[in-house]
Formats: structure tokens, sequence, C-alpha cells
């Protein structure tokens, strides 16, 4: 399977009335659900947050409101640290991954660290030139030119280095790791001497507030340790909690800090670590890094699945910044429209939206099950819902109430379709069970499938006699007769397959499962060939909304991935990094819908919008990822691109046509109004979203 690496456009733009966010966006929950490593405040107002799948966040109002920012990278970013302002700053992460930004982040500079070793922190400790990274294998960067280049020191162990720091100025610091290791040096990384600690867990975090003398580190079960003579002893403090501890800080002196950890842990002491107290928000978050930029009563933390909290009154109270629900979300249907749908997943729930996404209402169903499937055949009003032990469930009112309906079975429930009406439908699930209805539920008749293995999606393209169903085992059946018979296809492996896609006819189709595995059939169901052997990916759903050339994939690691050539070759469009179960199109292939775990819902109106290829390596060392600026944006007449007035830029419709070549002088001329695209024809990185006005 050919894979190709996609810069994604920035989905932050809210330009004009009735032109929506570009590629794909996070509908819930908000700002964002991925998971974040860091978080750094230059003051009350203005800070950023990193983490993995390349996220970084920005608040200029105090984390009332976040904006993504495009880092040009996916790589998984555990650290973030701004020295001097807001203008300035480093992230590094994954794969060796450094970034830069001058600009706010407004763009991001991957820049040559030398190292494909996993990087867990980045540090600055007096301007924006000298810097430590620190990571895997006992890896230990610095720069002393603001990253244009980076040096490898020797730090004299083989231990993962979780955390770096230098309380006072760039020669003496810390280093702390993996199976209790704390390392220090006294002249700027030169020589790196190993401190005696009395723990055996691995330390993730380590401060010294205001000197070299007096410092603390935290790590696993709950460990705590201080020091007060520069680290020759480090003595065990009693934290009170067993969690994991991923970050300390003290604000202003050595006597008041705070540690955060797992399990919604956020501990705070005011005598200098003698004594923890507890002050967790009250949700079962789990916290990866704690800030408080200029006293200790304003701070944040944040963690898993873009928890963002803050507190005001030190730690009292916190104010959970993160909006939405949170469910597991297995399944997601818009009803002919882009406009009304409906998700399903756990805990017994069904989720609304009247208004594309925009806000998500919750249906109560009487039940604590978990829903796999969900179906609305004609409209929003009459539609049903499958799960755990044989439930089903109808409405015909769009959800406001559900009525149970017998299945004469205690099978898992995980795929139901309705091909032509609200009365003839079939369902699949566990133990090779497949049931149909011929009277909107009132009965439901189990069907003879001729095997035992579960199976995890039905359909029926273009009527209620010719349909497929897959499972476990790489296990496909064909119905041509209203499922009275069912007969086993070969499908030429032993993976499970999740899910069966027919979009025209019922000749050709696609199948996907674990390992990485795509299937597709241009005869109905003979023969099916493998289109992906390069990958291992396990895949959840597929769909291609209009025809058997566009359509999408969504695998177990939160990528979303798109073709165009039916499948021949895939571009990812989209990394989430949280499981995704299922995604659907309404009525094209531009406006579409991706749920799944952590309450995940993701939207797209252009087709996920991306075009500009990328190396598959994450982009080249020391390139810029955004070089493009037009001005004015939006524009009436032409942009232009300051810089590059001379050089010739191509430019894309939404769809990512190719609509003219212009300079850089008169960017847009004679275009008609509408949202554009623009690359450098220069052999220059970057891409940028004009858009052009009455």
């Amino acid at each position: 399977m050919k894979y190709l690496r996609f810069i994604l456009i920035p989905a932050v733009l809210f330009l004009l009335p009735g032109i929506g966010q570009a590629g794909w966006f996070w509908q819930n929950p908000l700002p964002q659900g991925n998971t974040l490593r860091s978080v750094c405040f230059l003051d009350n107002a203005t800070g950023y947050a990193v983490g993995v799948a390349g996220t970084i966040l920005k608040t200029t109002d105090g984390g009332t409101n976040w904006v993504s920012q495009s880092s040009g990278s996916t790589a998984s970013l555990r650290s973030v640290c701004f020295p001097v302002n807001a203008g300035t700053g480093y992230a590094a992460g994954w794969s060796g991954t450094i970034l830069k930004t001058t600009d706010g982040g407004a763009t991001w500079v991957r820049l040559p660290s030398g190292t494909s070793e996993p990087l867990e922190s980045v540090y600055f400790p007096v301007d924006v030139q000298t810097g430590y990274a620190a990571g895997y294998s006992g890896t230990v960067l610095k720069t002393t030119d603001g990253g244009t280049t980076w040096v490898s020191l020797t730090s004299g162990t083989t231990q993962i280095l979780y955390a770096i720091y230098f309380p006072v100025d760039a020669q003496t610091g810390y280093a702390a790791g993996e199976k209790r290791t704390i390392i220090k040096t006294t002249n700027g990384g030169t020589t790196w001497i190993s401190q005696p600690t009395d723990t055996t867990h691995a330390l993730y975090a380590i401060q010294f507030p205001a000197d070299n003398q007096t410092g603390y580190a935290v790590g696993s079960y709950g460990t705590i340790l201080k020091t007060t003579d520069g680290g020759t002893t480090w003595i065990t403090l009693t934290s009170g909690t067993s969690a994991y501890l991923n970050s300390v800080h003290f604000p202003t002196d050595a006597l008041t800090g705070y540690a955060v950890g797992y399990d919604g842990t956020v501990l705070k002491t005011t005598n200098g670590g003698g004594s923890w107290i507890n002050h967790a928000p009250g949700q079962p978050d789990y916290f990866n890094s704690v800030h408080f930029p200029v006293n200790a009563q304003v701070g944040y933390v944040v963690g898993w699945f873009g928890a963002i909290y803050k507190t005001t009154d030190g730690g009292l109270s916190w104010i959970n910044e993160r909006r939405g629900l949170f469910n597991y979300l297995e399944a997601v249907h818009f009803p002919g429209n882009t406009q009304t749908g409906y998700a399903v997943g756990w805990d017994g729930p069904v989720f609304k939206t009247t208004n594309g996404g925009n806000q998500w209402d919750t249906l109560t169903t009487g039940t604590f099950v978990t829903w796999y499937g969900v179906h609305f055949p004609l409209d929003a009003m009459t539609g049903y819902i499958v799960g755990d032990e044989g439930v089903i469930a109808k409405t015909t009112s769009g959800g406001t109430g559900w009525t149970f309906q017998y299945s004469g079975t205690s099978a898992f429930l995980y795929s139901l379709h309705f091909p032509e009406n609200a009365q003839t439908g079939y369902c699949a699930g566990s133990g090779g069970t497949i049931l149909k209805t011929t009277n909107g539920g009132d009965n439901w008749a189990l069907q003879t499938s001729g095997t035992g293995v579960t199976l995890y999606s039905v359909h029926f393209q273009t009527d209620a006699q010719s349909g497929y169903a897959v499972g476990g085992s790489g296990k496909i059946l064909k119905t041509t007769d209203g499922g009275a018979t069912w007969d086993s296809l070969a499908s030429g492996t032993a993976r499970d397959l999740k899910e069966v896609d027919f979009p025209q006819s019922v000749l050709t189709g696609y199948a996907v499962g674990d390992g990485g595995t795509l299937l597709k059939t241009t005869d109905g169901g003979g023969n099916w060939i493998r289109q992906n052997p390069d990958t291992v990916s396990p895949f959840n759903s597929v769909h291609f909304p209009v025809d058997a050339q566009t359509g999408y994939l969504l695998d177990w690691t939160g990528d979303i991935l798109k073709t165009s050539d039916g499948g021949q070759s895939w571009n990812n469009q989209f990394s989430a990094a949280i499981v995704l179960r299922s995604l659907y199109f309404p009525i094209d292939a531009q406006t579409g819908y991706a749920v799944g775990h952590y309450g995940t819902i993701l939207k797209t109106t252009d087709g996920g919008a991306s075009f500009v290829e990328e190396n598959r390596s994450q982009g080249v060392e020391g390139s810029r990822v955004q070089v493009i600026k037009a001005i004015p944006n939006p524009f009436c007449s032409f942009a232009r691109i300051p810089g590059h007035e001379a050089e010739r830029f191509a430019l894309y419709d939404i769809a990512g046509r190719k609509v003219g070549i212009y300079k850089g002088e008169r960017i847009g001329m004679d275009l008609r109004p509408g949202v554009y695209f623009i690359r450098s024809l220069e052999g220059k990185d970057g891409l940028a979203r004009i858009v052009k006005v009455q």
C-alpha cells in the first residue's frame, strides 16, 4: 500500500460566514482531544501546550480559548520551553524532533538535532541561544546558537532521561530519568556526575526553584525526592500517594510547590515538602505537566486526551478548560444530510446533533449497555441502534423516545443496515449471528450464516437481496436472496475483518480489518485483492461515499487515510492519536464525520483538504514547515507574497484542482470569490490558505 504523508492546512481559521474550517477539525472535545505532555506560560495570559501527534496549542487569554498551531510534525511532542518571551520557543519530542518558533508559533521550524532518539525534555536556562535537550539512551544535546546546531554530550548513562533543568545559568544543571537516575553537570554539560538516591523508581521531573542547592524530583509510585545540598544527598519525602507523578513546579521559592500525576493527582506543599495535600480537581484525569507562571495562585495542568485545568486560588479549586462529552463512541450516522446525525457508544446514551456537529445533545435510552451500531434508513426520525447481549432499540421520534425490540438472541450485535426503507433490515454480531426483520423490527428472525465467528459488519448496497457480512478470521459472507442463504467467500486472509462497504454496486467493494488488512473486489466477492502489504496498522472503518474511487479509512492509531484512485494509493490526512471507530460521509465525499474513544468527534467539509506531499520521515531537518504568507488575507482584488513577488505559485481550489499559476506580486487576480490554497513552484516547502471576497 502506498502511503503519502501530507502537510495539513491549519484547522483554526474562521474567516468568513459560510466558510468552514479546513481539513479535519475537532468538534468534541474542545479545544482538542490529543494527549498533552507539557505546558508553559510566560505570564497569566499567554501560554503554550504540546502533545502527541504534533499537537501545539496557544492561548493569549489565560486559557479561556486555545488555538491549534501547525507544527508540521506528527511526532509526539513531550516538552515545550519559551525562555524569555512569547515569541521564541522550542518544543522537543520523539524521533529526535526539535522545533523552534520565532513568531509566537505562527510558524515552527524543525531543527537538525542530529539524533533519532526520542527526546523527552528541552530547556533554555537564561536566553534563546543556549539550551539543552534530553531523552532516550542517555541522550543529552546542547546548542549555543539558538538551535542551528546541536552537539551530543556524554552523559555517562544509557538510561532514559525524562527531564533536564538548569536552575540559574547554563553551567550547572541536572537531568533525571529511568531507574532512579539523577546526573549533574557544573561545566555546561562537558562532564556529568551520577548522584546517589535512596529510591529504585523512575524519576520523571526535576526542578530547583531558586538556586543550585535546593531541588525536587518526582517519579513513579508517588516518589518525591528533595536535596538541599546541590544533589550530594537526596531524601525521600512522604507524598501520601502511590500515583505516578509526572511533573513538579515550585513557582517562586522552595516552600510552595505542586506535583501532578495519574488518577487526577494534584499535590501541594507549603512547607518545602514536609507535607503534601491532594487538591485533585475531582475528575479521573491523568496529568502530565504543571506550571504556575507568576505566583503560587494561578496555575495550569495538562494531561491525557486534551485535559486542561486552571486554578486561580492556589489549587483549592480547578476550572476544566476542556469542554464536551467523553463517552467512548463506536458508531456515527447522518441520515441523508450533513446537519442532523447520531453517535452511539458506551454506557447507554445516544448523542444527537441538528446543526452539523456544533452541538451534541444527550438522549436517554433507559439502559447502560454499549451501543455498537446506529442506522436511520430514510430520515432523522426513524432509526435503530444495536448493542450488548442482543439489545435492539428503535425510535420514531428522532431519538426522543426509544422502544426495545425482542431480538431472540443474547449475542453482541455490532452492525445493522436497512438498505431501502425502515422495514427491512439486518443485524450482525457474535457467534456468527445474522438477524433479519421485514416489519420494522417487530420481529427479528435468526438466519443461518454457516459460521460461528463474530461478524462485525453487514452491508447491502442497492437492495435488500444482495449483501455482505464480514468478521473474525477473515470471514466474508455473501447473500443474493435476502439472507435465506449465505455463501462463504475466500478472502485470502485470516485477519479479523471489521467493516465492509460496497459504494455503487454489488460488484466493487472493500473490506478492512486487523493487521492493516484492506481488501478490494471488483467481481462481487469472487476475488479479493489485498491493497496494502506494507502496513500492519489495524483498520476499523472504511467508507466510499459516492463511488468506488474516493474513500476513507480509519485505523486504530487515530489516522485518517484517503484514496482518490480506488485504493491504489492512500494519503494520511489526519492523526488524532486516539482510537477512531467509525466514519460516515452523508451525501458526498466532502463533508464527513469520524468518531472514537474519549468522546472524539472530528469533521471535515472539504474532503480532508490535504494537498502538498511531505517527506514521510516527517520533514527535512532545518527546513521551514510553512514559509508562505499572503497579505492581505482575505483579499478583494489580489494578494502578494512578501519577499517572493517574482516567484511563481500554483493555486488550488478547495477540491484540490489546480486553477492557475501566479507570480507572488499578484496572487489571485481574476479569480472568483472563494477559498484557495497556494504552493510555491520554486522548490520551497509550505502551503497557505487564502480567501478571496467580493
